[in-house]
């Protein structure tokens, strides 16, 4: 209660008008501490979890509604109650249960489908790094509540309302609540109570993302309670979930549906001159328009892109955006960075290069047991100051934390650092008790270099790391066992050959320098004394080479694009398979920069370079827009804050999970929760898969509708008997367009996908190729259906009830059969995408066993009008039902054939 109180009275004055001590004494929380277990409970419960409210996802009752609200329904519950006024009170119910049936399979399909976009987006939940128990842990950002203090760094999203206690070079980008597109400074000073939200410097707001520095502040203000809370409660926002491939499928089957009633309307016309029972004719027209019209589509592809994106899930690919899954599979160049995709992202400090010598470090990964040697002689390091100094730095300057029994946070860069200071027993915790830190400079991209300031005897000590060329040129001493000594030029270019020869052995280089100061507010960047290199180890990763050499065979061009320098790309490069000459062309971003006409972007082989090295996040949207102009499919990987642009701009952006930031996760398509390059390639492998089952189905369902229409029409033009009737039409259409499609829906995929080039991005779902196909088929199926019914008439003299039974059966059969029609180009005949669908075997069995039950089981049998055949029709209809599978077969031979005989 009392904090209550406290919290109310600094509501009187809002946070950033008041000093930093006293919103921490209204909130009840000391800084050093945070708030205990017991009290976040307390202040959870009381202020409930820290979201917006979301938009409510539509509800069971919705979609059950949804599913009665087309035209067709409409019309097929006309010819139900026409059925009922006309005393046909079988058919009316028959048709009034394949209105429920066919809502259930469609509700129970859609929800599905809502279900598992729901629990997908469950997995990418945003974290925040906080201290609770006076210590430092990472949270799910749902859980923060009013008093937690937390840690911030460049790249972080804001999860909160947040009012600073402490910021060094601190910006945000608060575009998404002010408008404001450059970012904004932050500090912690105490501004005007009136002072306007764009103006709020020590202030941090819920939505917004941190671009550059590092800070601490304290929650003031969670979930509704926010200014975005405030805004979002007077605008509803919807987010069209709908991905372009649905709309166009949609589309598709809205074209489809007029088409079909015009030729229900001219069925009807017909059977009406012919002199058919009028009621009959009109059911059986509208029967037609309710079976063929593929109705389902949007509903089986939003399961498919849904089912890829789960099993895309499980193999460490989180998807953010549906329509990024067709995306995925016309991309045809893949821009990717280096540490932690292309290699383990497992580094370990292996060398340090000292103007005494150069120490080897044994050890790798997290070991804290290791040793320092110079050639063959173990270093004790009492006697070595300048390597202690090293290391001290190393340690000194990082923002990673690696407790004893516990896994580490932070760049794994600069937990390596700690690991080799542990190696040497020199522990952050401690050093930091001796040297208490003043000041942090965060990195910064552009100077490439991070520095701290720690108070030491009545003095101050800077401690800098950075990319070696940037940290030599603000060098103006070099450290010595003798004592200082000036660095001139050829000293610097002496210390560049040792920096290009260890990176030419693949390690990943850092400097590290020093200086004494009298004041914390010092130029960090200004009068150094170079201490010496140190050289992390980061081993390829062991999939990677079979990842590239998959993208190669399917068309897909790998492309490395890192900030780290020349050498060291191209070292990992061959170690990947990326390249295999030593000395494979590298563009380097200061040449990237001057690739200003057509003739420069070809003489720098801008487009068919492997290796990008010293490239910055602005320089990799200028990459990906040469590239999209030239009409290439782009994914571009990205970890920093910095790289949020460019994984916009890209066609498919790709962040890492384990050490991307919140910034680039959030502008990303998609996040690789194992930061592997080789996620990438299975991404877009589900990618092509689904695109292919999804026109797989397509064309199974509008082959099987085409037929429908071609045998009622052909029938009713010539005057022959019916082929079906209505609701032997709308059992099929509940039995062979919905299981046979879904279950096509639902495959593994071929696997022969990634042996093709990239699919165009401007390929519709259909192409001439497939209508021609749809076409075919529905021809090859008609056929067999009035043939059979022919012999059953003429050649083997059933009565008409027995040859409208053999032509239903035949159909249900044929549509059945035809499935594996569908296989994918390639595909041997017996072993294929579809025989390997243990779905598709499901699907026929169910089939097959509601088409005996219609011809056996009394009662269904009698409602459908199936009469018993003898040996001889069930001959007819095993024979001719087969027909249309082994032309189909042979066909899709001819054509395999054809088309390697081309290549």
């Amino acid at each position: 209660m009392a904090m209550d109180a406290a919290a109310s009275a600094a509501n009187e004055v809002p946070a950033h008008g008041k000093p930093a001590a006293e919103v921490l004494a209204a909130l009840g929380v000391v800084r050093e501490r945070g708030l205990s277990g017991s009290e976040v409970h307390a202040r959870r419960r009381r202020h409930g979890p820290n979201r917006l409210r979301r938009s409510e996802a539509r509800s069971a009752w919705r979609i059950l509604f949804d599913q009665f609200r087309s035209v067709l329904v409409g019309l097929l519950a006309v010819a139900a109650a026409l059925s009922f006024v006309f005393g046909r009170w079988l058919e009316a119910l028959a048709i009034v249960a394949v209105l429920v049936v066919n809502g259930a399979i469609g509700f129970l399909s859609e929800l599905r489908a809502v279900k598992s976009m729901e629990a997908l987006r469950k997995l990418g939940n945003v974290r925040a790094r906080v201290r609770r128990d006076g210590r430092v842990r990472s949270v799910n950002a749902e859980e923060l509540v009013p008093g937690d203090v937390v840690v911030l760094e460049g790249g972080d999203v804001v999860t909160a309302d947040i009012r600073l206690l402490e910021a060094s070079k601190l910006q945000a980008d608060e575009s998404t609540l002010t408008g404001e597109s450059v970012p904004v400074g932050k500090s912690a000073e105490v501004l005007p109570a009136e002072t306007p939200l764009a103006e709020r410097r020590s202030m941090l707001f819920k939505g917004t993302a941190l671009t550059r520095g590092a800070g601490e502040g304290v929650v003031v203000g969670t979930g509704m309670n926010t200014e975005l809370g405030r805004i979002s409660r007077l605008v509803a926002e919807a987010e069209d979930t709908t991905t372009p491939l649905e709309k166009r499928l949609d589309r598709l089957g809205q074209r489809l549906l007029w088409v079909t009633l015009s030729i229900a309307a001219l069925v009807a016309a017909l059977g009406l001159a012919a002199g058919r029972d009028w009621l009959l004719t009109v059911e059986t027209a509208i029967a037609l328009a309710v079976a063929t019209v593929p109705e389902g589509l949007p509903i089986i592809a939003t399961l498919a892109l849904a089912r890829g994106m789960r099993r895309m899930a499980r193999r460490n690919a989180l998807v953010n955006r549906l329509s990024a899954v067709e995306t995925l599979g016309a991309t045809g160049t893949i821009f990717t960075d280096k540490t932690g995709t292309l290699t383990e992202n497992r580094m370990t400090l292996s060398e340090i290069v000292l103007p005494s010598g150069v120490v080897r470090v044994s050890g790798e990964g997290l070991e804290s047991e290791g040793s320092f040697r110079r050639e063959e002689t173990e270093l004790a390091l009492d006697a070595e100051p300048l390597l202690r100094q090293a290391l001290e730095i190393g340690v000194l300057c990082n923002d990673a934390s690696f407790e004893e029994g516990e896994a580490p946070e932070g760049d794994p860069l600069e937990v390596a650092l700690l690991v080799a200071g542990r190696k040497a027993g020199i522990e952050r915790a401690r050093l930091l008790a001796e040297l208490a830190e003043e000041r942090e400079v965060a990195f910064d991209p552009e100077s490439r270099m991070m520095a701290t300031v720690h108070r030491e005897d009545g003095a101050h000590r800077v401690a800098v790391k950075g990319a070696p060329e940037a940290v030599l040129a603000v060098s103006s001493r070099v450290a010595g066992e003798g004592g200082e000594q000036a660095l001139d030029e050829a000293g610097r270019s002496e210390w560049q050959e040792r920096n290009e020869e260890m990176a030419g052995r693949g390690l990943r280089v850092l400097a590290l320098a020093t200086r004494r100061a009298r004041s914390r507010d010092v130029d960090v960047y200004a009068e150094l004394t170079l201490v010496g290199l140190v050289g992390l180890l980061d081993p390829a990763r062991a999939d990677v080479r079979e990842a590239i050499a998959g993208c190669r065979r399917a068309g897909i061009r790998v492309v490395m694009v890192t900030g780290d320098q020349p050498a060291t790309a191209r070292s990992i490069a061959r170690a990947v398979g990326l390249v295999d000459e030593p000395d494979a062309p590298v563009v380097l971003g200061r040449d990237l920069a001057k690739a200003d006409s057509a003739a420069e972007s070809e003489r720098l082989r801008l487009f068919d370079a492997p290796i990008f090295a010293r490239i910055s996040p602005e320089q990799k949207l200028e990459l990906i827009a040469h590239h999209q102009e030239r009409g290439a499919i782009v994914a571009m990987t990205g970890d920093g804050v910095n790289d949020a642009p460019a994984l916009k701009k890209a066609d498919i952006g790709v962040a890492m999970g384990k050490r991307g930031t919140e910034v680039a996760r959030q502008a990303a398509d998609i996040v690789l929760r194992d930061d592997a390059f080789a996620t990438i390639v299975t991404a877009v492998q589900e990618g092509r898969i689904i695109f292919d089952n999804i026109r797989k189905f397509v064309v199974y369902l509008l082959s099987c509708n085409v037929s429908e229409i071609l045998v009622i029409g052909l029938a009713t033009a010539v005057q022959a008997p019916l082929p079906l009737l209505p609701l032997q039409i709308l059992f099929l259409n509940l039995v062979t367009d919905v299981f046979p499609a879904l279950a096509l829906g639902m495959g593994e995929g071929s696997a022969a996908v990634m042996d093709e080039p990239p699919r165009d991005p401007r390929e519709r779902v259909l192409e001439r190729g497939h209508w021609r196909a749809v076409g075919g088929y529905g021809l090859l199926i008609t056929a067999a259906v009035l043939g059979a019914m022919s012999i059953a008439l003429r050649g083997l003299g059933m009565s008409e009830a027995e040859g409208v039974t053999v032509s239903f059966l035949t159909l249900a059969f044929a549509q059945l059969w035809h499935v594996f029609n569908v296989r994918s180009p390639g595909e041997r005949m017996l072993r294929n995408d579809v025989t390997r669908n243990a779905w598709v075997w499901a699907a026929l069995a169910l089939c097959s066993g509601l088409l005996l039950s219609a011809a056996f089981l009394p009662g269904l049998s009698d409602l459908l009008q199936v009469v018993p055949l003898g040996a001889e029709g069930w001959g007819l209809v095993a024979a001719m039902s087969l027909a249309p599978l082994v032309a189909g077969q042979l066909l899709a031979g001819l054509r395999t054939a054809r088309r390697d005989a081309t290549r």
